[in-house]
């Protein structure tokens, strides 16, 4: 798994997502989009993900709801 997938478990359970070999590229992708990172630069997704995203309750919720789009 990607060196933050751990730490966005209960964003991903929400999601209603299990990371499985066949999507966890996508996954990794989208969440770097979202951060604004580019592609396997792991810690600083993880860093803008943590400060922008998920310290905001209401961008959280919209994190999980756009995760459900782009993934479900």
């Amino acid at each position: 798994m990607s060196c933050y997938f751990r730490h966005l478990k209960d964003i991903l359970d929400q999601a209603g997502i299990a990371v499985t070999p066949d999507n966890k590229r996508q996954i990794d992708q989208f969440f770097h989009k979202l951060a604004g990172v580019d592609y396997k630069d792991c810690p600083a997704a993880w860093k803008r993900l943590k400060q922008d995203t998920l310290a905001n309750e209401e961008k959280r919720r919209d994190l999980v709801q756009k995760l459900k789009s782009a993934i479900g």
